[in-house]
């Protein structure tokens, strides 16, 4: 059996499944740090086209079938983690969503080793609150990590924990991947034959599942509203299965007659080559994202971000200095945000296109969040 007092950390990952998506993008990363560093690592899930990532990282994965809620289930989960967690030596249990953090949990407290959360998002409560029995699980790690301040405030005020448990440790963008000197003419020059791209138009891109909350209605309203109609609207990304949404989109084109200035495009690759070739990135989501990727991407990549005013993006963006931040849910406060992207010089947008890039740069790299979280897994081991 391992001992918490020993000094390197083995680290156990655990989490639902490993398909795609910020939890599993995290996960890999983390995995990838602790290899380079030579640090013992292993993750546990339901399996998914993420583990090839894993494999290729030499960073052996556990099949389980952790995303089960079934109490008997989990139940046998946690006898099968606490075997792997004595079987390898492992003094560190690292859960990342709540089904499987009970099953960590309980092998963790059964084998004696450290247990660490991480909130990815804000969990529903349910009716009177009666959900927070099943969601606390996620405050019962020995430290909790909270991906940004919108995160923590939901945690403080919805649970009874001690805040100096919390370990802010924003989300990050991959800048050996979302950097303009790493795209080339090449990979931009198939994203405009792809997209249709005219070299007479700015280019506004909105990147992301299409679903409500992301807000693609919103931002069909605000182009209606717009001063500025020279412009091309890109909006990209996996329905899945969504059509009455997609209908009313398209129903919202015609409607405000803007055919021909919006294009709808379905699941999209090379994210950062579809960037450069943008002038104007957005996020327009209508209810707060625990974190939300594409800000940071796209100040990375140096472009104008416009951005709704709540969730993770408050901790990204510099009203004015690195984007704009809107009124959320507001097509007004939308519109005339774009109006305004779209009426800075070239030495303003480049001005503002740098700031982004030093921010991410200077806050939200994969490293430091790698180095942030691996001090916390030394900081339990009394390092």
């Amino acid at each position: 059996m391992s001992s918490s007092k020993d000094k390197t950390p083995v680290v156990l990952q655990v989490l639902p499944e490993m398909e795609t998506g910020g939890v599993e993008v995290g996960t890999v990363e983390i995995a990838s740090e602790l290899q380079k560093r030579g640090i013992k690592n292993f993750v546990a899930s339901q399996g998914g086209r993420m583990v090839y990532d894993l494999d290729r990282l030499k960073v052996p994965h556990f099949t389980l079938p952790l995303k089960s809620k079934n109490f008997f289930r989990m139940r046998k989960n946690a006898k099968a983690l606490e075997k792997i967690i004595r079987d390898n030596g492992i003094n560190i249990v690292h859960a990342r969503s709540r089904a499987p953090a009970w099953s960590a949990y309980w092998a963790a407290k059964r084998a004696g080793v450290k247990f660490i959360t991480t909130f990815h998002g804000t969990y529903g409560l349910g009716p009177f609150g009666i959900k927070k029995i099943y969601n606390r699980v996620m405050t019962y790690g020995e430290k909790v990590i909270a991906i940004s301040n919108h995160i923590k405030n939901h945690i403080l005020q919805n649970y009874k924990i001690d805040e100096s448990k919390i370990r802010l440790i924003h989300r990050c963008a991959d800048i050996e991947r979302f950097s303009p000197s790493a795209v080339t003419q090449e990979r931009m020059i198939n994203k405009i034959k792809e997209y249709n791209i005219a070299d007479d138009k700015p280019v506004l891109l909105l990147p992301g599942r299409i679903t409500r909350w992301k807000g693609q209605h919103l931002l069909i309203e605000a182009l209606a509203k717009m001063q500025n109609r020279n412009y091309y609207c890109i909006i990209t990304g996996d329905s899945q299965g969504r059509q009455h949404y997609m209908d009313y989109l398209e129903n919202l084109v015609h409607k405000y007659k803007l055919e021909g200035r919006v294009g709808f495009f379905g699941r999209y690759s090379d994210v950062p080559a579809l960037m450069m070739v943008a002038n104007v990135i957005l996020s327009t989501a209508i209810e707060p994202e625990a974190f939300g990727r594409i800000s940071i991407e796209g100040q990375a990549m140096g472009k104008i971000v416009v951005a709704s005013d709540i969730g993770g993006t408050l901790d990204t963006i510099i009203d004015g200095k690195t984007g704009k931040l809107f009124k959320s849910n507001d097509a007004q406060s939308l519109a005339d945000a774009l109006d305004w992207a779209l009426s800075l010089s070239p030495a303003e947008a480049e001005k503002i296109g740098k700031a982004g890039i030093k921010n991410v740069r200077d806050n939200f790299t994969k490293q430091i969040m790698c180095d942030k979280t691996i001090n916390v897994y030394k900081e339990l081991l009394g390092e």
